[in-house]
């Protein structure tokens, strides 16, 4: 039987993972330590679906905290300490698991809030956020990958009273003792880090439907996904590479910006001619973005994450983006393969 704390974090996940400002596609977990087990979201599954599906798995924290002690790696998946008699969905936990179980706190909720994206990025985001965080313990940690080089990086810096963990290049984490009380921080870090949103040009539909034809392009549903090209400020930032990790899962490396004389059948016909997969969107300045007609669900909710992050960094802001090592560390890591396989296998759950 569940407790009442569990069923209150499932219900706070589901509205958190429907959240497009705050978590995109499979990105972003829960947890919740109960008894000497970590309950903590699958790896590859919607926090949104939280009430519809099986997403919890049940970690043995004490046996997972102290390999971290020992440095021992299997605690990079973190699946040797799976509970599995108490998992019979077989799911695998969240590659983030080593984070929530160093947060001494009962509850933990991390998201990829496009509010803490935005100051994250940026050079001196630890100095903004220190300023607009002031009175909440909070810890500003600088990028590592996601799963054990970022646990240790946050054991480094954690301190016994931290509450919130601002991730560079990353994202958002917060720690309660109760469902309640995380959820109303998770609040009020969000409005504090909150940034003017710059209004962007309309899409130029007529313009974009002729530069799809005779390609496997169309444009998105969602007219929010073209404000990143419409917008010349983000067009630019986003013409500069990756900035978080799952930018690059999701959409591959970076942003691949058209250049003048370009359609979107002659960009298909040149990256098939290399060999290379081509991106599942692509950006024409001024105009707006076309989207592959494979696309999937994921792909698509980090589009819309993109134009909701550049929107809010201010020009002439100083940009930390990731280097072209953490780029292909991302897309070579095991756990991270995972995440794609499942991307790839539906456009509505991965």
């Amino acid at each position: 039987m569940r407790s009442s704390e569990f069923e209150a974090l499932l219900d706070v996940s589901a509205r958190v993972g429907a959240d497009p400002a705050l978590v995109q596609a499979a990105g972003g977990n829960t947890s919740i330590k109960e008894g000497g087990t970590l309950w903590i979201k699958a790896s590859g599954l919607w926090l949104m679906q939280a009430r519809q599906r099986d997403v919890m798995v049940p970690v043995a924290l004490d046996a997972l905290l102290d390999a971290l002690e020992r440095d021992d790696p299997s605690t990079e998946k973190a699946q040797d300490f799976v509970i599995r008699d108490r998992n019979p969905s077989r799911l695998r936990p969240s590659i983030e698991t080593t984070v929530h179980a160093l947060m001494p706190q009962k509850v933990v909720i991390h998201v990829h809030c496009v509010e803490t994206i935005a100051t994250a990025v940026q050079v001196n985001g630890e100095t903004i956020a220190a300023s607009r965080l002031a009175g909440i313990p909070h810890v500003f940690v600088p990028y590592a990958r996601p799963g054990l080089p970022l646990a240790k990086a946050i054991a480094a810096r954690i301190r016994p009273d931290t509450s919130v963990l601002i991730l560079g290049n990353h994202g958002l984490a917060v720690a309660a003792e109760t469902v309640a009380e995380a959820e109303i921080l998770l609040a009020e870090v969000s409005q504090r880090l909150a940034l003017p949103r710059r209004r962007a040009p309309d899409a130029d539909l007529s313009a974009l439907s002729r530069l799809a034809v005779g390609s496997q392009s169309a444009l998105p549903e969602e007219n929010a996904l073209h404000d990143v090209a419409t917008d010349l400020a983000s067009c630019r930032v986003a013409a500069g590479g990756s900035l978080y990790p799952d930018h690059v899962i999701f959409l591959g490396r970076g942003s691949f910006v058209v250049a003048p004389g370009d359609t979107a059948a002659s960009i298909e016909e040149q990256y098939r001619a290399e060999g290379a997969t081509v991106p599942p969107a692509v950006l024409f300045p001024g105009k707006g973005v076309l989207v592959s007609k494979e696309i999937t669900a994921g792909a698509l909710a980090m589009a819309r994450c993109l134009s909701d992050v550049l929107a809010r960094i201010g020009e002439g802001a100083r940009l930390r983006y990731l280097t072209d090592a953490e780029n292909a560390e991302l897309l070579g890591w095991d756990a991270e393969k995972y995440r794609q396989e499942l991307n790839r296998a539906g456009k509505t759950l991965q």
